[in-house]
């Protein structure tokens, strides 16, 4: 498995058609842990998704790649390509902006896009206080939130 240390990103950009075909291939697995992830952190710590806690799941996860799909990066490793993306949720637009959702996927090679992987939806656990525990949670990003690799 990819480390921070191990790859290499490229440059932030906007999805070129390759990237928009892979997200396709797995959008309705993004979308479903998507919906799992709320679930689960809102019995253990809603502040995770607070901003789009007044949405319904329909609501949360009423995106499409090809339009929402705002930003992407990605590395090479010795089994495929990482790429990582920031969608947009477009029911998400309060006093902190637009909302967005940081995912994770993986290409392998030699099969086209086929075979690309879901792996990780980034969950922020951000500051931390003087015993390691989190102060701040964060599954819903606002622009300004660089797209940087994430292990989640």
């Amino acid at each position: 498995m990819a480390s921070s240390e191990e790859i290499v990103l490229n440059a932030p950009h906007p999805p070129t058609a390759k990237a928009v075909e892979a997200f396709n291939v797995v959008v309705h697995q993004i979308k479903s842990e998507i919906v799992k992830s709320r679930h689960h952190w809102d019995k253990h710590e809603p502040k995770m998704w607070s901003r789009v806690a007044g949405l319904s799941d329909a609501q949360l996860v009423d995106f499409t790649i090809e339009n929402d799909l705002v930003e992407v990066r990605s590395a090479p490793t010795s089994y495929g390509t990482v790429i990582l993306g920031k969608i947009r949720i477009p029911a998400v637009n309060d006093d902190e902006g637009e909302g967005f959702v940081h995912v994770r996927i993986h290409d392998p090679p030699n099969r086209g896009t086929e075979d690309v992987l879901f792996h990780s939806l980034f969950t922020d656990e951000g500051n931390r206080d003087a015993d390691g525990r989190p102060t701040t949670w964060r599954a819903v990003q606002t622009r300004d939130v660089p797209l940087e690799f994430f292990n989640e």
